[in-house]
């Protein structure tokens, strides 16, 4: 592999932007809080979590510090606990940045440079790290090292820095972006899937728990069902309710309350909001006959096509409401049903 050359000119010292240590108990926000501190209060992803105690486990039995890890998968389901989990198990502590925040390869450095004997280092969407960054980082993972550029012009002259051993946790909610040469330098790779209702019925009764909310019955099973198969979504439902809890007086939260709560906020009783039903009934109205394209789709809807594509369109996708063609989207029967909407002809586009 060839040296990587970096000008220490361009290096600024890391700050609250770049560097947040691993804060107190008594510092951590509400959100916070609700993260789970291990693997065994970690709920869901069996066979992630499974292969985490193996790695984690080998690693401290020797002594070491584990292989770069790298978490794949749709926001919310719980990359940036696992993180902080890898730092508890491991007792090290976490550095967080994100991909965005490291545009030039003097950021990283000042970071790499920075870090403590074992510590972990977050890079969250690591898959929009500049190219130039990128390649200082492959040396700094597989060798920990850095070879910097002294000075300018003919007097320039490069030394090498050692790094202390570390564990790079990235975190990236597009996978295919992740270049190949990054993604190769990750020891273990891991994907994570939406959540199981179940899961997340176990995920809302702990975090009432946390935030002494009382349910009662199939509460639980009611903000879960809207969920989308996101904790990070089962969590915000579950404060709404408990504001609307707390200004009709209620003490306690039944299944009745927490419907109707969910129901003011537009969330209905397949997790669509607002801007679900407004793509589903373009799909079902102006755009019934034909299929359209994203474009078009983000236009009559108001929306960025990224966000259709990465935000909507993956829940509508899985859970049958509308389709991919190759001339574009189409709304299903389903989604006609839950619009209450006829389908024009009675007949399939």
């Amino acid at each position: 592999m060839s040296r990587r050359d970096i000008d220490v000119s361009v290096a600024s010292a890391p700050d609250a932007s770049i560097v947040a240590p691993l804060a107190s108990e008594g510092e951590r926000g509400v959100e916070t809080t609700l993260r789970p501190g291990s693997l065994e209060e970690f709920v869901g992803q069996r066979e992630l979590v499974s292969h985490l105690h193996i790695v984690l486990g080998a690693a401290k039995a020797r002594g070491q510090s584990p292989d770069h890890l790298l978490f794949a998968g749709p926001p919310g389901l719980g990359k940036t606990s696992l993180a902080s989990i890898v730092a508890r198990e491991m007792g090290a502590g976490l550095r967080a940045t994100s991909g965005p925040v490291l545009a030039r390869p003097g950021d990283l450095v000042a970071l790499l440079t920075d870090l403590q004997e074992g510590e972990v280092l977050f890079i969250d969407e690591i898959h929009r790290l500049a190219r130039s960054v990128e390649e200082v980082l492959y040396l700094a993972m597989e060798d920990r090292r850095l070879d910097v550029m002294v000075g300018r012009g003919p007097s320039a002259r490069s030394i090498r820095l050692d790094l202390p051993n570390f564990t790079l946790v990235g975190a990236t909610t597009r996978t295919g972006l992740v270049a190949a040469p990054l993604r190769d330098r990750f020891g273990f790779v891991g994907a994570l899937d939406l959540y199981e209702r179940e899961e997340l019925r176990r995920i809302v009764q702990r975090s009432a728990g946390l935030l002494d909310v009382v349910l009662r019955g199939d509460a639980a099973g009611v903000i879960a069902q809207r969920s989308r198969g996101t904790p990070r979504i089962a969590n915000r439902l579950l404060r709404r309710v408990r504001d609307v809890a707390a200004m009709s007086g209620d003490e306690e939260v039944d299944e009745e309350l927490a419907a109707r709560a969910l129901d003011l906020f537009g969330v209905d009783d397949q997790g669509l909001d607002k801007v679900d039903r407004r793509i589903l009934g373009l799909l079902c109205g102006q755009f019934a006959q034909l299929p359209v394209g994203l474009s078009t789709l983000s236009h009559a809807c108001g929306e960025e096509p990224a966000t259709i594509e990465d935000a909507y369109e993956p829940y509508l996708l899985r859970e049958g409401f509308l389709t991919r063609t190759p001339r574009g989207r189409v709304a299903t029967d389903k989604a006609f049903a839950h619009l209450n909407v006829r389908r024009p002809g009675g007949g399939l586009v």
